[in-house]
């Protein structure tokens, strides 16, 4: 067998001037990328057959592929470099050149050891960094995928787009994740009734509504934040619909505070507002306020003319009701 491979690389030498060790390199180089690829394939192949959940699946995938990857540059680097001997001193001198030329992917890839580490969010969340938001699709060694949420879009409905962010964005911006920890947002909706309408049995309606609506039970919420608390101080007396009042310059304001849902922020709120508008059609006494104009004249409703520089008798200026 040896001397079948002397001569071998003897006829290569005369041939193709290829010495024997470069040769041989390239000879195991072949067989380390078939072993890779041979193994990958089996073992994707099996974690399809044996994984149902998609999410896992998709984890287990990543794994494999990543895991086998390192150990074929192991191997290649011992074979190109002889040892490791040869590739402490190879990386040595290319340490510093690297540090500057691959800041970035350098960063994306701590980033990404902290992402699967620490887990500021995983496939699956909705999370919001930066200007950007949307549900995470794909995790990678220097980018992550989001489906993108909002933009020219309402209510953190999905805008179709795909987008890829470095995972250094992680150290440089703040993360909020919709769907981690607590598992639910608080969502208001504000409705406004004129000073005139029943604003006590507005409220009351609101709240009938609230309750009706709301995707979350009180019991169920209580429940996610007695999981929550074993890692975040997540703290909330009170879980139920509430409807807040204030005034505003056209009437009384009244907003619903309730939980839902990151996903069906929209879908809820599009509930309420039928079931309102439903309620509102069969009272007399309440009617929404919107902003209005007024057009008075002192003559016709019996006031003194008016004096300089205010409009003139019978004339009609503008004002607002």
């Amino acid at each position: 067998m040896t001397e079948f491979w002397q001569g071998i690389t003897g006829f290569v030498d005369d041939k193709l001037g290829i010495s024997p060790g470069t040769f041989s390199g390239i000879v195991l180089t072949v067989i380390v990328l078939a072993v890779y690829f041979l193994l990958r394939t089996i073992l994707v192949r099996l974690a399809a057959r044996r994984i149902r959940d998609l999410s896992r699946k998709y984890i287990a995938t990543k794994t494999i592929t990543y895991l086998l990857g390192i150990f074929a540059v192991i191997a290649l680097l011992r074979i190109w470099l002889g040892g490791a001997a040869g590739l402490a001193t190879y990386l040595g001198l290319l340490s510093a050149g690297i540090a500057i030329a691959l800041q970035d992917p350098l960063t994306n890839l701590a980033a990404w050891l902290y992402i699967i580490s620490a887990k500021p969010f995983a496939i699956g969340d909705r999370i919001h960094i930066n200007d950007r938001g949307g549900d995470v699709v794909d995790l990678g060694l220097f980018v992550f995928t989001i489906n993108e949420i909002g933009n020219w879009v309402d209510a953190d409905q999905s805008t179709g787009r795909v987008i890829r962010i470095p995972n250094n964005w992680v150290f440089k911006h703040a993360c909020a994740n919709y769907t981690q920890g607590f598992n639910f947002i608080w969502n208001e909706l504000p409705v406004t009734v004129t000073f005139e309408s029943n604003w006590q049995e507005a409220r009351d309606i609101l709240t009938h509504v609230a309750e009706q609506h709301s995707a979350v039970k009180s019991e169920y919420a209580a429940n996610q934040i007695r999981k929550a608390a074993a890692k975040f101080l997540i703290l909330y007396d009170k879980l139920s619909p509430i409807v807040w009042t204030s005034v505003a310059a056209n009437g009384v304001t009244l907003t619903i505070r309730y939980l839902c849902e990151p996903r069906r922020r929209r879908s809820s709120t599009a509930k309420m507002w039928e079931e309102i508008l439903r309620e509102f059609a069969k009272r007399d006494d309440i009617d929404f306020a919107y902003p209005t104009q007024r057009f008075f004249s002192n003559v016709t409703e019996g006031k003194p003319e008016a004096r300089a520089g205010g409009p003139p008798a019978g004339g009609k200026g503008p004002g607002i009701a």
